[in-house]
């Protein structure tokens, strides 16, 4: 038995399918993420003992459901919940309490302080 004496040749890697596959992976990092700048709603949470004093303007509730918006006591829809505080709340220093029900998704939520935010003046607290 002959053994082969002599150096061996290594075969030279082929480059094409390594870029493919960086190209491809590139490729697919940009398309699925995301550029945007995501917005930022304040929110103030209701927190016990905060004080004793009785404040000058009672505030507004507002119990929030799936279906629609009950404000002191009366059901209004999201895209006229705003005019009507309008038009029972003075224009500046009005508190309003919100209440979600147990059923309300954070979707929901974030659409009602979306309305809210058109009235800068307005002070929200959300309940847990």
């Amino acid at each position: 038995m002959a053994l082969r004496s002599g150096t061996l040749r290594r075969k030279q890697l082929s480059m094409t399918s390594l870029i493919d596959v960086i190209f491809l992976l590139l490729l697919f990092f940009m398309l699925s993420s995301t550029f945007t700048r995501f917005a930022e709603i304040p929110l103030t949470g209701a927190n016990a003992g905060q004080g004793a004093s009785a404040p000058e303007i009672p505030p507004l509730f507002m119990r929030l459901s799936e279906n629609g918006v009950e404000l002191n006591g009366q059901d209004y829809t999201l895209s006229n919940v705003i005019e009507q505080i309008d038009t029972i709340a003075p224009p500046k220093g009005q508190q309003l309490v919100v209440a979600p029900r147990d059923a309300v998704t954070s979707q929901r939520l974030v659409d009602l302080l979306v309305v809210l935010a058109a009235r800068p003046d307005l002070s929200v607290v959300v309940l847990e």
